[in-house]
């Protein structure tokens, strides 16, 4: 759709009908067709009617039908036959009907039942190429009407992206609740959007994800061994008002649907931070804090109400926390990943954004989907190379007794399965360990059935890199063209529109060695489709990405 620039509802059709295995050949004429409408050329003038609407490609199952009314002379319902045929590629019975297409077709009297091609002034020759293209066409085609069902979606959804890309996230997210390569997928999503999204919080959290003014809430539901029953009764005490502390958060909660489990999750991927409490407090006296609680009701059920009660209930909002220090940066990623699947406040790999975009050239969010993957030219077998965090290993013996493992890296987007070979191993083993943070090359095999994997060759670690500066601040990208041309401009800006951000533009001219800074309007988000849709034009060495004090090199 990004080269379609569809400007017309029939055009989003259409894009939608083209982008499968069948039709997918003919995009690249399509959008040539689209441009340049003065030079398409049909096969017979008869064509120009039921094509004209699709730039002379043929898109749709009713394009066959009418194509084989009008060429041909067939009737409706045998014009229906032919669509069957190709919805279920039945090639035997499309083959048969070749013969018919082109010569037409005699009842038992002699009475003319189909006309042909020949009869209507169609060579064979131009008979056969048409029918050629139908069959091609044919394996995977689409009827305009279940297109078109789409097409509405894809234009709602669009709008309301476009229109409340807030709202529409929150939704998105939610949708994909319990699924956290997708959520994680999402969420990053978010951030170039600059969309901000917060983790749960006592106090603001439904159950879903929810929109917070210009940002985006984490929904409690999401909160590993928090049950449904402990999320109502949460939002349910906190409408009627605000929790102003821990203590407080606890008597106001049932203990039988809020157990020492899920208030050890809450606590562990931020919920209460808004309390101005550290976890690491919290993880070191909640236990206390909710046995005294439970103990205190137990009193006032058994009737030992004390005359100091008052003066007891009012100490309890006291909550005795020991003065430490809040968890480092990393221990707080790690106990909101094991509560939420995910890291929401930051992530463990930040400190290397800058140098993954630069040396990957595949990530988590791109391995298991197929089109994505031809788009950007990788097919099975294609060497490529991933970047992330060992999360995961499994060591495992060969029938020869050889040790081999396989590996879960967790990239910013989500997790690749990798295979180390017995050879592999033995040359990187000592890289391969829980919370590496490295860079590994190698093919991708892709699996329709299942996630893909990568079969491991190298494995580099990431620390080796004397670039793995931390991206917070401003970076840039320099763009090395040949020369200052029209054609090469434009192509540029065309890409550079596509990924809007806050990431200046530097265009190197190599004939005149002079370089321009872009106007603001074609700042960028880097990110990793954006560095292999440059590279792919100019070459690899020909795109850098450079930190905000960092030296441009030559």
């Amino acid at each position: 759709m990004t080269n379609l620039k569809p400007d017309s509802f029939e055009d989003i059709i259409a894009g939608i009908s083209l982008y499968r295995p069948g039709p997918m050949d003919s995009i690249p004429t399509y959008i040539k067709n689209k441009k340049n409408s003065e030079n398409i050329q049909y096969i017979h003038p008869i064509l120009e009617s039921t094509l004209k609407v699709t730039y002379g490609c043929m898109v749709y199952q009713e394009q066959v039908m009418k194509i084989v009314r009008d060429i041909a002379g067939y009737s409706m319902a045998r014009s229906d036959l032919v669509r069957r045929a190709m919805s279920k590629k039945k090639m035997d019975v499309m083959e048969a009907e070749r013969q018919v297409f082109i010569h037409g077709e005699l009842d038992d009297s002699g009475n003319i039942t189909v006309e042909g091609a020949l009869r209507r002034g169609v060579s064979e020759e131009q008979a056969n190429k048409i029918y050629d293209q139908m069959i091609d066409f044919a394996n995977y085609a689409f009827n305009k009407s279940h297109a078109a069902a789409y097409a509405v979606i894809a234009y709602q959804t669009a709008w309301l992206k476009k229109y409340y890309p807030i709202e529409f996230m929150a939704a998105l997210l939610t949708s994909v609740m319990g699924n956290d390569k997708k959520v994680a997928q999402y969420i990053m999503n978010c951030k170039n959007m600059s969309i901000n999204v917060l983790p749960p919080d006592v106090n603001e959290s439904y159950e879903k994800f929810t929109v917070v003014g210009d940002k985006i809430r984490f929904g409690l539901a999401a909160v590993k061994n928090v049950g449904e029953n402990a999320v109502q009764s949460i939002i349910a005490k906190r409408e009627e008002k605000a929790y102003i502390s821990f203590t407080d958060f606890y008597k106001r909660n049932d203990g039988k649907v809020l157990n020492k489990r899920a208030v050890e999750s809450l606590i562990k991927c931020g919920a209460f931070d808004s309390l101005k409490v550290y976890r690491s407090q919290l993880m070191n006296v909640y236990e206390k804090i909710i046995d005294n609680i439970n103990e205190d009701k137990k009193h006032k059920i058994e009737g030992q109400i004390s005359l100091f009660q008052n003066m007891q209930e009012s100490s309890i909002f006291r909550e005795n926390l020991p003065d430490i220090e809040e968890f480092e940066e990393d221990m707080k990623l790690a106990l909101e990943k094991e509560i939420l699947g995910l890291y929401i406040t930051g992530h463990p790999l930040k400190k290397y954004e800058k140098l993954l975009v630069n040396k990957v050239s595949l990530d988590s969010s791109m391995i298991d989907n197929q089109e994505e993957l031809k788009e950007i030219g990788i097919k099975d077998g294609s060497t490529v190379t991933v970047g992330g965090i060992i999360t995961q290993k499994k060591n495992m013996l060969t029938k020869k007794n050889a040790m081999m493992c396989f590996l879960t890296l967790e990239d910013l987007y989500g997790s690749i399965d990798i295979v180390v070979f017995p050879n592999i191993y033995e040359k990187y083993g000592q890289l391969v360990n829980i919370d590496s943070t490295v860079l590994i090359k190698g093919k991708i095999n892709i699996n329709e059935e299942q996630s893909s994997s990568i079969i491991c060759e190298t494995i580099i670690e990431l620390s080796k890199f004397n670039d793995n500066r931390s991206s917070n601040g401003k970076n840039s990208l320099e763009i090395r063209i040949p020369e200052m041309t029209n054609p090469i401009i434009d192509r540029v800006k065309s890409i550079l529109a596509q990924y809007p951000g806050e990431t200046p533009v530097v265009l190197s001219i190599q004939n005149t060695n002079k370089k321009f800074k872009s106007n603001k309007n074609l700042w960028v988000n880097i990110n990793q489709k954006l560095i292999h849709e440059l590279s792919t034009i100019f070459g690899d060495n020909n795109i850098k990405v450079y930190g905000e004090n960092e030296e441009m090199q030559k």
